[in-house]
């Protein structure tokens, strides 16, 4: 094993000791899952479409007419299946706090798959073509988003139908969800990411100077 190597291993090994205070807090949790609905509901909030409900009786009295920007309905069609688009985040190891989620592919991953093109043998401990599957921090995010969409429900209700003029952020993580010591996201260990970064530098250097470049 090349020097390379080593300190892969070593960051990689430092990671998985790590492993527990590498998953997404309250904070973290809170702010993605606003993000995606509001997202969500901003995408169907022009809409014109207008929903008859209720039952039409004998007595021939008319179904009432409400609008869809304004129905339950958008709102429950919003909820659906919402937390299933954390999924679509990635770990981005280099970037702190709350940062260190976002959609696409991360620095540190497109290094890795870049030295993989150029022949370097990677190994994190399981097949290439699993690189680009949910990480297990994005997976544990997408359960704790479900588990506090689940308790919180009501306070999405209320903010959706009475409060539309704060954030969704605003309102459900830092006025109920959490405490004022947990507002703020928690930062990542600037080692860490020091570390990694220099890994990388290395065996750039490193081709480089073997390729005579």
């Amino acid at each position: 094993m090349d020097i390379f190597g080593l300190l892969l291993f070593y960051t990689f090994s430092f990671v998985s000791a790590n492993e527990d205070e590498r998953l997404p807090n309250k904070c973290e949790v809170c702010k993605f899952l606003s993000v995606e609905l509001q997202d969500a509901l901003e995408k169907t909030g022009r809409s014109k479409e207008v929903l008859e409900v209720g039952e039409v009786l004998d007595s021939g009295k008319r179904r009432r007419k409400i609008r869809y920007n304004t129905s339950e309905t958008r709102l429950t069609e919003a909820i659906d299946n919402i937390c299933e688009r954390i999924l679509q985040y990635s770990v981005h190891a280099e970037r702190p706090g709350s940062l260190r989620y976002a959609k696409g592919a991360s620095q540190t991953m497109t290094t890795l798959k870049n030295l993989v093109h150029k022949g370097v043998k990677v190994d994190l401990g399981l097949p290439y073509e699993l690189w680009d599957e949910p990480s297990v921090e994005v997976t544990d995010m997408k359960k704790q988003c479900e588990t506090m969409l689940e308790r919180y429900e009501e306070v999405v209700e209320d903010w959706y139908f009475h409060h539309q003029d704060q954030r969704l952020e605003s309102f459900l993580c830092q006025s109920h969800v959490l405490q004022a010591s947990e507002q703020g996201g928690r930062l990542v260990t600037p080692s860490l990411v020091s570390l990694v970064l220099l890994v990388f530098r290395f065996r750039s250097i490193t081709i480089s100077a073997w390729r005579g470049e």
